[in-house]
């Protein structure tokens, strides 16, 4: 068994087409300075409506990623 510690970070992804669209670009966008991220949990799920229409959606996620040694 691995004795790793973990540290969480909260995010908000967004995007006009889908909430795995959203999850995604705050992944992506987080990758380029997190390093060694393992998991995720999506926390809440929000969305903009614009004259009836959902035009936006919000997803907070924490991510969790080990530290370093």
């Amino acid at each position: 068994m691995s004795d790793n510690v973990y540290k969480l970070v909260e995010l908000v992804g967004t995007s006009p087409t889908s909430i795995e669209e959203a999850v995604q670009t705050a992944v992506n966008l987080a990758g380029k300075s997190v390093r060694n991220m393992r998991w995720l949990q999506v926390v809440e799920t929000r969305g903009h409506i614009n004259e009836g229409k959902v035009t936006e959606w919000q997803v907070v996620i924490k991510v969790g990623f080990t530290l370093d040694n």
